[in-house]
């Protein structure tokens, strides 16, 4: 049995504009096994939130197809979480109310999905905090809260678009060790685009690199150190 869980093949998107054609991705190929965890990383505006959004169904390709979980993406799909660079999380709403919001949008809310949502609001240290609002919170802090909304549906491919981005260093670091630490325990398939070098390595069983717009894989490199971010970090081959 084919162990993908993410094929894209010969794709090609172009968006059109009244005046303009923008050529987002061209010919790209591209696979993720189950249970990996791939960084993707590229110069801006070259096409990795584009990809994305075809994983997630949002958006159809020009050209060539996109498979997930065994089906060509044709529209939204359960089963793929994505999480934004925002957290997106709304001030009126406690930190439950906003884990809940989804599922209640979805009509999935029921005692088991709620039972599941509160049980990963414990396991991840956030429960006493359940009825505080998002005002009350960090920027890390929020940002798990963004990642279990996203668990809470049980999906099991995780798209990930530069979640880091608007934190400060010290809470980059922290942060990404504590959400790597959750995907883990979660067993989760993950695509993460980043602009950081250092936390895609930190972070991923494997960086693909993609060329300027219009994007196709230029390079991919396995990274062999299995251990958590931090403990990465301190490596001399992290560096090399």
């Amino acid at each position: 049995m084919d162990s993908n869980v993410v094929e894209l093949d010969n794709v090609s998107l172009t968006y059109h504009e009244p005046h303009a054609e923008t050529h987002a991705l061209k010919n790209l190929n591209l696979t993720v096994s189950q249970g990996e965890f791939t960084a993707i990383v590229g110069p801006s505006g070259c096409g990795k939130t584009s990809m994305l959004s075809l994983l997630a169904g949002i958006i159809r390709p020009s050209e060539g197809s996109v498979y997930v979980l065994g089906k060509e993406a044709d529209g939204p799909n359960e089963r793929v979480g994505y999480m934004l660079q925002r957290d997106h999380l709304l001030d009126w709403r406690t930190i439950e109310g906003n884990i809940m919001l989804g599922l209640e949008v979805k009509k999935k809310k029921n005692a088991a999905s709620a039972a599941h949502a509160m049980d990963l609001l414990d396991k991840y240290g956030l429960y006493d905090f359940r009825n505080h609002y998002p005002r009350q919170l960090s920027g890390g802090m929020r940002q798990k809260v963004a990642l279990i909304r996203t668990l809470a549906f049980d999906p099991e491919i995780l798209l990930l678009d530069e979640p880091f981005s608007a934190l400060d260093y010290q809470t980059r670091l922290i942060i990404s060790e504590e959400v790597h630490g959750i995907i883990r325990k979660e067993n989760k398939t993950a695509l993460l685009v980043t602009h950081d070098i250092a936390e895609a390595i930190s972070m991923s069983d494997r960086v693909v690199v993609f060329t300027h717009r219009p994007a196709k894989v230029k390079r991919e490199y396995m990274i062999d150190l299995p251990c958590s971010p931090f403990a990465r970090r301190n490596k001399v081959q992290f560096q090399e």
